[in-house]
């Protein structure tokens, strides 16, 4: 696989054709003077020791030394492949819920941002574990199939909002039974679904489906984020959202709702605050699941191979420098070099 590291400074190659435009126009304005001087070929003749073409030659040399002096610094790199792993970790899956409730600002910048700002620094704590990544509302779908890739994790992570899905609503019991069979097949590997949510469960059976995760090994925590005391929900439109009769809408963090979820599927529940405390608490409680050996595919290093193109920049220089513009006496009697 090829790829350039700083594939930015790979613009600098614009500069390539307009060097040459210049050059053809230098050329051509050089050959206008001469004919003002007299005859091109009886000047040629005066002058037996310039060579023609041999400008052209080093002016080839410096531009082909300078477009591979871009690809140096553009820094080429090959060799990055697939290799298989044995890693000694455990397996979560983070369930965010993305209603439309989330957006509430009682928790700054909002509900769904400092979710997310927390989950980014739980993958940063999963070393050697997998991870996978659902998001719900009225629905779920899964964002990141388990894996152990945390760059693309993060990645993901960065385009959630509650646009994704289209149907409203907080179907928790949905998103821990879409969790429940989105893990691997592995025996012996510890299980940890993590719902990150307010706890307005619309739909219900959350409970119920956290008990059954349970009793498969699966332990369900949660993180409920929101206030019990409520927040508006911002209709994009620097209002409120408002419900039928016009009353604005005040949304609640549900903590009983949380804890039940959490007790029924053998885990904590913690409230999200400004500190750590809750990314803490939940590292704490995967560390207590059974570790296993899990074989994973990882991308090997990246190599640079800038080196070698380099030595070329440094050799077409260099055979620039020693090519004069004169004829070389040695080949005068030679037609190729003789020009």
């Amino acid at each position: 696989m090829f790829r350039f590291a700083e594939p930015a400074y790979l613009y600098l190659l614009l500069i390539i054709p307009v060097l040459v435009l210049l050059y053809i126009h230098s050329v051509y304005s050089r050959r206008k003077d001469i004919k003002r001087f007299g005859d091109p070929e009886l000047l040629a003749g005066l002058m037996p020791e310039v060579s023609q073409y041999r400008p052209s030659v080093k002016f080839g040399l410096l531009l082909t030394a300078l477009t591979l002096l871009i690809f140096v610094i553009a820094r080429p790199q090959f060799g990055a492949k697939y290799e298989t792993v044995k890693r000694s970790g455990v397996e979560v899956i983070i369930a965010l819920d993305i209603s439309n409730s989330m957006l509430a600002e009682d928790v700054a910048p909002n509900r769904l941002e400092r979710a997310k700002r927390v989950i980014s620094r739980m993958v940063d704590d999963l070393e050697n574990d997998k991870v996978a990544m659902i998001v719900f509302a009225g629905d779920a779908f899964t964002q990141l199939p388990i894996t152990s890739d945390f760059i693309s994790a993060k990645m993901f992570l960065s385009s959630i909002d509650p646009s994704l899905i289209a149907r409203q609503g907080t179907d928790i019991r949905a998103a821990i039974e879409l969790a429940q069979r989105s893990f691997t097949p592995q025996e012996g590997v510890g299980r940890s679904i993590v719902i990150i949510t307010d706890g307005e469960s619309h739909e219900g059976g959350a409970v119920e489906a956290a008990q059954k995760a349970a009793a498969d090994d699966i332990q369900v925590n949660v993180l409920g984020i929101g206030s019990p005391d409520g927040a508006p929900i911002p209709d994009g439109r620097n209002n409120y959202r408002k419900d039928r009769e016009g009353n604005i809408v005040i949304t609640r963090l549900n903590e009983e709702m949380c804890q039940e979820i959490s007790r029924a599927g053998n885990g904590i529940y913690v409230r999200v605050d400004n500190s750590n405390t809750a990314q803490r608490a939940i590292r704490s409680e995967i560390d207590k699941l059974a570790k296993a050996d899990v074989e994973t595919k990882v991308f090997t290093q990246y190599n640079e191979q800038f080196q070698a193109i380099a030595w070329m920049v440094l050799a077409f220089l260099i055979l620039e420098i020693l090519l004069l513009n004169k004829k070389n006496p040695l080949f005068k009697n030679i037609k190729l070099f003789s020009k």
